[in-house]
This record gives structure tokens, sequence and C-alpha cells, in this order.
């Protein structure tokens, strides 16, 4: 404000307010109170209200604290306090007496602040190879009436983005997440101690089961934070291109019929769909080391083009877009600056 009042001689008042973000008649309103400091001098302390006459006494304010705080009325509210006092043909004070005198006690407060709840770890996962960090979710497919649906289990590695394992049950039940998270780490071959299995709080996967035979694989696991759709990107984005997929149906006649679109899915999702997130290769290839012989007929078919018809490059040579070197799951600030090698996306 200081600095809008020395710019208004120069500017004028409506300019300088602009320029500093603040409203017209804020010069005009330090003026007037430095002139009035000026004038006036230093305004006067304010003299302490004195006590009302109708107020209660010390001793009439102990009887009301001591009634409100006896174990006949310790958990009742003053509303139903001063009732009940009344059946009894007793008056001691009004409702809001007691509320005041509470609050001044201490005896008082927002009932919302009760609910507490605990502080969640935000999850920092990093994974700059395969079968590193796997994320896995629950989605619901609708089923052929209405409130009737399959659920699909998908376990997702998040480097490659190659889905390691699925499964389409009608239900959600931790026995079966168990059983495919048991077959799908036996069927990759997972070094002991180098997996992180990443999941949200649903029931299934913060179950006694599912976490009992984590331990028994040595396999660490993290959980997202409550309503943080963000903390689970990859699930949510695989899950997002399978719903738009042209061949989505809008419902399943059976579970066969889910089932049988997943079988055509997943293959396609994991060996011909180029994903933007890994540099528009196919997850298999990422997932199995192929991906550098691939970006090689890549590049080699992008070199003759140019060598052809420089021109219509610009006289430039194309590149294909950066291979990312890791993949994260809510990276630390210092890893958000950009660098020559990106850190992977979740696009699909």
């Amino acid at each position: 404000m200081t600095a809008a009042l020395e710019l208004t001689p120069a500017l004028g008042a409506g300019a300088a307010c602009r320029a500093m973000g603040l409203w017209r008649g804020v010069p005009a309103r330090q003026q007037a109170r430095a002139h009035r400091r000026t004038v006036m001098g230093p305004p006067k302390p304010r003299a302490p209200r004195p006590c009302p006459p109708l107020a209660l006494d010390a001793q009439e304010r102990q009887t009301l604290l001591n009634t409100l705080n006896s174990e006949r009325f310790a958990d009742t509210a003053p509303a139903a306090v001063h009732a009940t006092l009344l059946d009894e043909g007793t008056y001691i004070g009004s409702v809001r007496t007691m509320y005041r005198l509470l609050a001044c006690s201490g005896g008082s407060r927002e009932r919302r602040n009760q609910l507490t709840h605990p502080a969640y770890t935000k999850p920092e996962l990093l994974a700059i190879a395969p079968n590193q960090v796997w994320s896995w979710d629950i989605t619901k497919l609708k089923g052929p009436a209405k409130w009737t649906c399959f659920h699909l289990y998908v376990i997702l590695d998040i480097f490659s983005r190659f889905v390691v394992g699925w499964l389409i049950a009608p239900r959600e039940c931790s026995e079966l997440a168990q059983q495919l998270i048991a077959d799908t780490v036996s069927r990759h071959n997972v070094e002991s101690g180098m997996l992180t299995l990443h999941a949200d709080r649903g029931a299934a996967m913060r179950s006694k089961p599912v976490a009992s035979l984590l331990v028994d694989l040595d396999v660490a696991k993290s959980h997202s934070r409550p309503h943080v759709s963000d903390d689970n990107p990859y699930s949510e984005s695989q899950f997002k291109t399978m719903k738009y997929r042209p061949e989505f149906p809008d419902r399943f006649g059976c579970i066969e019929d889910a089932r049988a679109h997943c079988q055509a899915f997943f293959p396609w999702y994991n060996a011909e769909h180029c994903h933007s997130g890994i540099g528009y290769m196919t997850p298999h290839s990422v997932h199995y080391g192929l991906a550098a012989g691939m970006r090689v007929i890549r590049q080699a078919t992008l070199d003759a083009a140019f060598q052809a018809n420089p021109n219509r490059f610009k006289n430039k040579r194309p590149q294909l877009p950066p291979m990312p070197t890791a993949a994260w799951i809510n990276p630390p600030p210092e890893e958000k600056k950009p660098t020559s090698e990106p850190v992977a996306s979740t696009l699909n």
C-alpha cells in the first residue's frame, strides 16, 4: 500500500492501484488515516467493558459449572440440561449462559474436531527397470442387468506398462487377489526382495491374506492415500484405455463375454499398442528388452527418408521421441525439473 501512495503522484491513483493490484480507493483511505493520526494523535485504548448488572456473580457461575460437569449432566447438551432443570422447577441460567461458561472453561468445542484421521504418507515409488514396481487395481464391468457387474483385477508393471496378470470374477474377493498375485509373481520369476506392489486402499488390497502373501513372497507393499487417484495413475490410465476403445461394449451379457473381451484386449495392449509414455513402443518390447532394436530400425527408416528428401524435414535430421529412463509414482520436487531424459508419462 505504501508503494501505491508513492506511485500516485506520478501515475495517478487509478494507474498506481492497477499496477499494485489494489482497489482504487486505497491511496485516499491511507492518506485520510495518516492525516487523522497527525491531527488527533494515536488512538486511545478502549476502556475495559464494565460487568453487566444482570450477569451471574462468581458463586452462581461456579454453581452452574458444577451442575453442567456433574456426573448426571456430563454427557448432556446444555439445552437438554436447561429443559430438565425447568421440569424440576430449577433455573440456574439460560442456555446461552451455559455455553458461554463452558467455552470459558474449555468445556465446549466444535464436535467435528473429534474426527481425527491418521496422517497418510505420500507414496514415492521409482522403477528404472521391469519387475521393480507393479501397480494393481480392480475395476467394475457392467453386467447384463442394472446393478450387476463383474470385477476385473489387473496387475501392471509401471516401467514397461506391461499387463503382467489379470483376472475376472463375479465379486471382489481377497482370496482371488491372493491367488492372482501369487501366480503372477511365480510366472514372471520375480527376484526376492526386488518388487514393490502398489495399490489403493480397497478391501481386497488391505486384506490380511494379501498382506500375509506379500510377506511370504518378500514383496514390499505400498498403498495410495485415501481419495487420491493420482497415487495410482498407471492403473487408472490403463483402465481408461480399455474402456475408451471402440469395441468396448456398454454392457456384457455374461462373465464369459467379459472374459472373451479381455482375452482379446490384453494381448493387443501388450503386443500391439504403441504407448506414448514409453516412446511409442509396445509394452511387450520394453518389458522384454526389445525396444532398443526396434528404435534402431525406426531411426534407420527416418534417416533414409531424410537422405532422400532433406528439404521436407527443413534440413534437420528427425529424431525418435526419447525413451524414459524412470517411472515415478509421485516424484520428489527435484525430480520434476525437466531433464534431457524425461520422466515416464502416464498418458496412453
